[in-house]
């Protein structure tokens, strides 16, 4: 039977409640709200706290029995860029902190922070409440900037600092893959015996294999058409920029391929990146559309529609939208960095490419195009890798963490 039975967790910079694809949603809101969901099922009460950013968004929205998200007040009421959003960390901590003495039943036991700013106004809570903090990080500043591709701009400096400080602090830290665990410890000195490796799900009841065609027809996709489909934010870190320079060359060099490719995704908060203006500049607009984002269920059609799914990122702590479209049976290729190794599998369930040249992507494409058996086969066996990924998995392994934490609240691993 495990310790944990209530755990605050802090999602300040993004609701579980918002559409990922654009904005700041993207992976981790459907990261919060399914382990929330499953932590819920596994006997933990599950409260969120994220930042209010209307006067009319209720004080609290009931996701499901036992997981409650709380709208805390700090700062005003509108949505704060991430790079304002430290200057009210200590005002979040203490709403957050608040609350949670206020909470009736079950005491919380733990704090689990998702993402660098929750992760610094957690200190603060776990600090006042006398609690273990367990921390993910999903995305880390110095990895970014280690792989930063050209004409996008560097991580903040206070933003490494902070997650210096929160790998520092955190009771335990929680790594999707054991190359992120890596990370920690090459970019931040994590201590080992203190990093939780815990893989992300997917919702095997939604992303799933079945009837491919009628998801074409609904869809508009003409049989003849080879389908590429990307989703998520369109920003430069994503890249679906990469896909309108492979399709280019693909127009080029293999007329013969009667390439359509689905962008699934709004742009990210402020960026400025223009995906509709190089679509036009590559004379595509007859090959490429840009679609808003969309809920679980339609996206599992999307991806079911697809020949391949694309995951042209430039750093991935995990990539949720390559284990969702295997899921449903359909093969990825994606970058060979970060998390992608472990969620997707080089030559058996999609094709993994050695950074982001557009001649590569488009060779990729082109040879799943021309190997419709090999594709074929691919899509089943990914069917069956994503199998092993369900959220029950991931809320269980997250619950071993949080007993970790409860055991050594108060003392140091050995070798740390």
């Amino acid at each position: 039977m495990h310790q944990v039975r209530r755990v605050a967790m802090l999602s300040l910079h993004t609701s579980p409640l918002e559409q990922p694809g654009g904005g700041d949603a993207g992976g981790m809101n459907v990261y919060v709200r399914h382990l929330a969901l499953q932590l819920a099922a596994a006997g933990v009460s599950v409260d969120i706290y994220t930042r209010r950013t209307t006067a009319e968004q209720p004080d609290t929205v009931m996701l499901a029995p036992h997981v409650s998200v709380h709208h805390i007040t700090a700062g005003p009421f509108a949505n704060v860029s991430k790079e304002t959003l430290p200057e009210l960390v200590t005002e979040m901590a203490d709403a957050v902190a608040d609350h949670v003495t206020s909470l009736p039943g079950e005491p919380t036991n733990v704090i689990h922070s998702h993402y660098w700013v929750s992760g610094m106004a957690g200190i603060l809570v776990a600090k006042r409440l006398d609690l273990p903090l367990v921390h993910t990080m999903h995305t880390m500043a110095r990895v970014k900037n280690h792989y930063l591709p050209p004409g996008q701009s560097a991580e903040p400096g206070i933003r490494e600092d902070g997650e210096q400080h929160i790998v520092a602090a955190a009771t335990r830290l929680v790594a999707n893959t054991t190359a992120e665990a890596a990370e920690l410890e090459r970019h931040y000195d994590g201590c080992e015996q203190r990093i939780d490796i815990v893989s992300p799900g997917v919702d095997l009841k939604v992303f799933k294999p079945a009837f491919r065609d009628r998801s074409r027809q609904e869809l508009g996709i003409a049989p003849e058409r080879f389908h590429v489909v990307f989703a998520g934010r369109m920003q430069r870190l994503k890249g679906p920029h990469v896909l309108v320079k492979a399709a280019a060359i693909l127009r080029a060099e293999r007329p013969d391929i009667e390439l359509q490719i689905s962008f699934l995704g709004a742009r990210s908060g402020h960026d400025k990146y223009d995906l509709p203006t190089m679509i036009d500049d590559a004379g595509l607009s007859s090959v490429a559309a840009i679609h808003p984002p969309v809920g679980a269920a339609e996206l599992a059609d999307w991806y079911r529609s697809a020949d391949v799914v694309a995951v042209p990122s430039s750093s991935e702590s995990f990539g949720l939208v390559a284990l969702e479209a295997q899921a449903c049976g359909t093969p990825v290729i994606a970058t060979n960095v970060g998390g992608l190794p472990r969620a997707v599998s080089d030559g058996r369930t999609g094709l993994l490419i050695e950074g982001r040249s557009p001649k590569l992507w488009a060779d990729a494409i082109a040879s799943l195009h021309d190997f419709p058996g090999t594709r074929a086969d691919m899509g089943r066996a990914a069917s069956v890798f994503a199998e092993a990924y369900g959220w029950e998995n991931t809320a269980a392994q997250t619950i071993q963490s949080y007993d970790l934490a409860l055991t050594y609240q108060y003392l140091t691993p050995p070798g740390c």
